[in-house]
């Protein structure tokens, strides 16, 4: 028969094992320097910033 302290060592790693299955995974998101201004222009507004622009919505609510 184990001793008591083998069984509680048993015992905390299962339950290490389960916590560590519950944590979801990380997921690390690469972050990108935003891009230099072309040609100089310090403020990096352009023609470009004239153009219409959007909104775009994501869901991810499960029904």
């Amino acid at each position: 028969m184990l001793d008591a302290w083998i069984i509680e060592e048993i015992r905390r790693r299962e339950e290490a094992q389960r916590q560590n299955e519950r944590r979801p995974a990380v997921l690390e998101v690469p972050l990108h320097e935003p891009p230099r201004p072309p040609n100089g222009n310090e403020q990096g507004r352009s023609d470009e910033q004239d153009t219409p622009r959007g909104v775009v919505i994501i869901d991810f609510s499960v029904s």
